[in-house]
């Protein structure tokens, strides 16, 4: 059911990781896992190398990896191996909760009855002054670099980089712990320094940069070991807190447009309210600046709404809806803009004209696209199913249409009426049924294939549909069928996209927040919230991320 590739980027790592809190899964019990695992691998290569326990010196950082070797070092210790801990953070600098509390644990041992020794190392001189720096004779000795993780960022401290530089200087047998400090997880990339080990040990998926480094050149990485930590399949494929993560944080020193400019065009006679719902809910989220391009009939009623929302009243002779007369005027809007993401479809209706313009909109944008709505209905996916900066959401009736030259078309082994009554969400029944829900999402990958973006399905489960990955998120209620809500759905994913997510994690992302919005409006409000109101609720989670 789902990638069985055995390599992970480094952000979906740490998302994938904080998603386990919310599977009610502690962090502080994976680090436990895998400290225990690293100890269990060191165990086995002291064996194979040297037939018995020997000495370890485990070299920590202020992060998790650091908390794997704190761990690591107690189930050593029960071994009957000597461990020395060398650290380069003061206790008080230990930024990983979980890793201070296993550093407690290592300090509460006293009067040590095991055989463990820790040393603070204050600067860089101190380094030179230990047993390891002074002596080449460590032929029987394992050092452990835990010093950075998947979380490295600018230039190696001084002390950092002569610590590597005395791990490396040393004869000793040496296995990292997760990635070889100094080394960039993503790219594979080493700016400056990074340890040379014998092994590295990492947790469960290879990250990427190191899998690319060992299929180059073995020897930077030494041997692969993954280890199972016991982070379910369900913490990746969950949208949950953890994804959180992969938005961007502000600069101190960004300005007006920086953190997303976004263009929304839609609105009709009848229907002025879609737009507006979507520009609050895109700004609510974090885009600095958000233009609406609709026709003029519409325009003072989107005005009164907000007045931080910037409204073009296009002009013709029809002023009801939009239609081929607004294409320049629209498109010179984007240009002097320069907006970073174009919506289409909220309330546009589904006038012919309408349709005729928004197909040569989908054709002549090149910016990123997110539709929506009646856009579903009136662009013909063929314009835009090689655009991979692209983001659709449907609820099911919408994918059907969408998507219904496919469906007819599709070499599924069966009837096409068999086949559309497999196009339904996710029942009851096929929510405990792991065969059936199989069936289920290979069906929908099936069709979502034959586009290049980014597909959310909107339900009960919203489904995220990427290539061959996808994402299920669980937040929303039944409160949400109130109308309205999937404008806001749409304003927000448009609004994460400008912000500088790619089109797979701003539409996961998105369905998570406007979900969990719609928890706060109706602990508020009960069912009787309307979609207006999430963009409250909205800012309220977006200052508790920033928190």
């Amino acid at each position: 059911m789902v990638n069985g590739d055995l390599r992970m980027d480094p952000i979906d790592m740490m998302a994938a990781d904080i998603n386990c809190e919310d599977l009610g899964l502690s962090r502080l019990c994976l680090m436990e896992n895998a400290g225990k695992c690293l100890s269990d691998e060191i165990a086995k290569i002291s064996t194979f190398t040297f037939s018995k326990p020997v000495k370890v010196a485990i070299f920590t950082g202020s992060g998790g990896n650091g908390g794997d070797g704190f761990v690591a070092a107690r189930h050593l210790l029960n071994r009957g191996f000597e461990v020395e801990i060398f650290m380069l953070s003061s206790p008080n600098n230990i930024k990983s909760i979980d890793a201070q509390i296993n550093f407690e644990i290592l300090e509460n041992m006293v009067p040590h009855i095991s055989r463990l020794k820790i040393i603070k190392l204050n600067d860089s001189t101190d380094l030179d002054n230990i047993e390891i720096a002074k002596s080449k004779s460590f032929s029987e000795y394992i050092i452990v670099d835990g010093i950075l993780g998947t979380g490295i960022k600018g230039k190696l401290r001084n002390k950092v980089k002569k610590a590597i530089e005395v791990i490396n200087e040393s004869n000793a047998l040496k296995i990292a712990v997760d990635v070889p400090s100094g080394m960039d997880p993503l790219t594979g990339l080493v700016p400056d320094i990074a340890v040379n080990p014998e092994y590295t040990v990492t947790f469960h998926k290879v990250k990427t940069g190191v899998k690319k480094v060992s299929l180059d050149d073995e020897s930077s990485v030494g041997g692969l070991v993954i280890c199972d930590i016991g982070i379910p399949i369900e913490a990746e494929v969950f949208v949950g807190t953890g994804d959180l993560v992969r938005l961007n944080t502000r600069k101190s020193t960004s300005h007006k447009g920086n953190n997303g400019k976004i263009l929304i065009v839609g609105g009709s006679y009848d229907y002025h309210g879609a737009p507006a719902i979507a520009g609050l809910s895109a700004m609510a989220s974090g885009a600095d600046l958000v233009y609406i391009a609709c026709p003029e009939s519409a325009s003072l009623a989107i005005k009164q709404e907000s007045p931080d929302l910037i409204v073009r009243g296009l002009s013709g002779e029809n002023k009801n809806y939009l239609n081929l007369e607004n294409l320049e005027e629209i498109l010179k809007i984007i240009e002097d803009t320069d907006v970073d993401v174009v919506l289409l479809g909220p309330g546009s209706g589904q006038n012919e004209e309408t349709g005729k313009l928004f197909n040569v909109l989908a054709k002549k944008i090149k910016k990123p696209l997110v539709m929506d709505a009646d856009a579903l209905k009136l662009v013909d996916p063929i314009i835009v199913k090689n655009k991979e900066d692209l983001i659709i959401t449907p609820h099911l009736n919408e994918f059907k249409s969408f998507f219904n030259d496919y469906i007819n078309n599709s070499d599924n082994g069966s009837n096409t009426n068999d086949y559309n009554n497999k196009i339904s969400f996710i029942s009851d029944s096929e929510e405990y049924d792991y065969n059936k829900l199989k069936e289920k999402i290979a069906t929908f990958q099936n069709i979502t294939s034959h586009i290049n973006g980014t597909v959310v399905l909107k339900g009960k489960y919203d489904l995220i549909f990427n290539k061959k990955s996808f994402r299920i998120n669980k937040t929303g209620n039944p409160g949400m069928t109130v109308g309205g809500t999937g404008d806001s759905l749409a304003g927000l994913a448009t609004s994460l996209m400008s912000q500088g997510l790619n089109s797979y994690d701003a539409g996961a992302l998105a369905t998570y927040l406007n979900g969990e919005a719609g928890d706060l409006a109706k602990v508020r409000y009960g069912n009787g919230f309307s979609a207006s109101q999430l963009s409250e609720f909205l800012g309220i989670l977006m200052e508790d991320i920033v928190n």
